[in-house]
């Protein structure tokens, strides 16, 4: 004869389902070194990739990495109704875009890697019958068919009365529902959930140690939370403890907002008899503004979402580099010492985060992003650049592609030297950057005004076309236009100029301003010797003498 469990057990669930014991073999202990830990990223596909999340993702993967564990993405898709269309491919992405690489989970809508799945909730409902009906079983769990207006009731005498609201206790209604009843109830088509009965006591407090933010003491759970909603989906709360247990998640790495549940989850993790997770809470992100700070807001900040450092083109290098130096306070003295060394080999550690948050500042992002993109090889350059382009800015990429060796060399100006110009900060500024290498992308416009006379420029101009040979080196050009311009009547120096300015016409920078006009448009540039030598001697001379019928109109 079945006991009063039993049958609420098998009323709930009739469907046949595998055993607690089953999924422990199916999922067992992961073979890793002693020390090594797993982590995951389980965010929900009901919006774009927060900055917080992308840099909590980071985290957990980064202290994944650091002990020779495994980092895995699981999908938390339990709110179907905020659920927006390829969430799941949105958040790949967004990790993939900087570097953020998993070892297994989720892959793509309906793709995944890994022996542990399946990686997103929706797909795992048996799973979690099969915990849920293990708490029925031990009397830990009931159904409730509380209505919107017993709810509302509730929270009405609780208010009265000054108590704690929610579901517990004598305020729990349900809590000592018969079998009988229950089937009653469900043959007269009533919705119910299914809840937690919770052993707490309110009395009772817990501790446990984050690994960020120390020791935590809280009251213990005492609310009879819901474990599965009406449609048989859970509740994050009990879907997150089955999972991380089967899933052998040792470290569970998440925002602070998630603080208040822990006493939720800890319990969970008891009552179902699987050993917890170390927890560590991450600060929000925040922003200065107006002398003081605020969370990044999705609504006001643009660099909330991760799409944004995509489309703008921060290389996804730069952005880890700026992750690791908001990440742990002795990143950037690491990387003064190991200037050459993969940040890979950087020694994380979750002890030496912020407990307050990070700072997220776009200022030291594009600072880090400028010295980051300097290092890097012409050939590099390229590729992220197009890369950046085919999805950004189609137009600007197909010229780029047209001639990749060409455009090699233009993003090659000025990369070789000991000290590179750090001309770009990031990839949207390519366009700008290189219109003048490209006649299509090139609005031909010169700005001579106020360098020198009309007559004068284009006297330089005619000069410099009879000097200027295919031939220039490095080492023989600048003095060949300086020695033109003494031929011409300008100082060789503009120290010279500033002593005794009624003497010359002007100096051998106005000369040097004047071809750089002619030849790119502009009066600040990289080195204008090696722009001629990507350009080549006969765009050259087309664009000095385009110059001199501008002038002479």
């Amino acid at each position: 004869m079945m006991t009063e469990h039993e049958r609420m057990a098998e009323l709930l669930f009739p469907e046949p389902l595998k055993t607690a014991e089953e999924y422990e073999k199916i999922y067992p202990p992961r073979d890793l070194p002693g020390n090594a830990i797993v982590t995951r990223f389980a965010p929900s596909p009901t919006g774009f990739l927060h900055i917080g999340g992308l840099f909590a993702a980071f985290v957990a993967q980064r202290a994944a990495l650091s002990t020779g564990g495994r980092f895995y993405l699981r999908i938390e898709d339990t709110d179907k109704k905020r659920e927006v269309e390829n969430g799941v491919s949105g958040i790949v992405k967004g990790l993939g875009s900087f570097g953020i690489e998993i070892n297994e989970g989720m892959i793509s809508e309906n793709e995944e890697v890994g022996n542990y799945g399946p990686y997103i909730q929706s797909r795992r409902v048996g799973i979690y019958h099969t915990y849920a009906k293990e708490l029925v079983l031990r009397g830990l769990a009931y159904p409730c068919f509380m209505t919107e207006a017993e709810l509302s009731d509730i929270r009405e005498r609780q208010e009265a009365e000054k108590k704690n609201p929610g579901c517990y206790g004598e305020y729990a209604i349900y809590r000592n529902i018969t079998a009988e009843e229950a089937e009653k109830r469900i043959a007269d088509g009533e919705s119910y959930v299914l809840r937690l009965k919770s052993p707490g006591n309110e009395e009772n407090r817990i501790k446990f140690v984050d690994g960020i933010k120390g020791e935590i003491e809280m009251p213990e759970n005492i609310q009879d939370v819901v474990i599965l909603k009406s449609d048989g989906i859970p509740t994050y709360h009990f879907a997150h403890a089955v999972d991380d247990h089967l899933m052998r998640t040792t470290d569970v790495i998440r925002g602070d907002e998630w603080i208040s549940s822990v006493p939720i989850h800890l319990q969970f993790f008891e009552l179902l008899g699987f050993r917890p997770p170390r927890y560590s809470h991450i600060s929000p992100v925040m922003k200065e503004e107006d002398g003081g700070k605020r969370k990044l807001s999705k609504r006001k900040d643009p660099e909330a979402a991760v799409s944004y450092y995509s489309q703008v083109g921060y290389p996804k290098g730069a952005v880890i580099e700026y992750l690791l130096t908001i990440a742990n306070s002795n990143y950037e003295e690491w990387r003064a010492e190991n200037p050459n060394t993969p940040n890979e080999e950087f020694e994380f550690s979750l002890s030496k985060m912020s407990k307050a948050g990070a700072l997220f500042d776009l200022v030291k992002l594009s600072d880090i992003s400028k010295n980051y993109i300097s290092t890097l090889t012409r050939e590099q350059v390229t590729d992220e650049v197009i890369a950046w382009a085919r999805e950004n800015a189609p137009q600007f990429g197909a010229v780029l592609e047209k001639d990749i060796e060409y455009t090699k060399s233009v993003f090659g100006v000025e990369r070789n030297e000991i000290k590179p110009r750090k001309e770009l900060v990031k990839w949207d500024e390519a366009p700008a950057y290189a219109e003048y290498f490209y006649d299509e992308l090139w609005d031909r416009k010169r700005d001579f005004d106020g360098i020198l006379p009309k007559a004068d420029i284009i006297e330089i101009l005619t000069e410099y076309k009879k000097v200027y040979t295919p031939e220039e080196t490095a080492e023989s050009w600048f003095p060949n236009v300086r020695e033109m311009s003494v031929r011409l009547g300008y100082a060789k120096a503009p120290k010279l100029y500033k002593k005794d300015p009624e003497a010359y016409k002007g100096h051998v920078g106005d000369v040097s301003s004047c071809i750089r006009v002619a030849v790119t448009g502009r009066r600040n540039s990289p080195d204008l010797y090696e722009i001629m030598q990507v350009l080549g001697f006969d765009k050259v001379m087309k664009r000095i003498d385009e110059s001199i019928e501008l002038l002479n109109k």
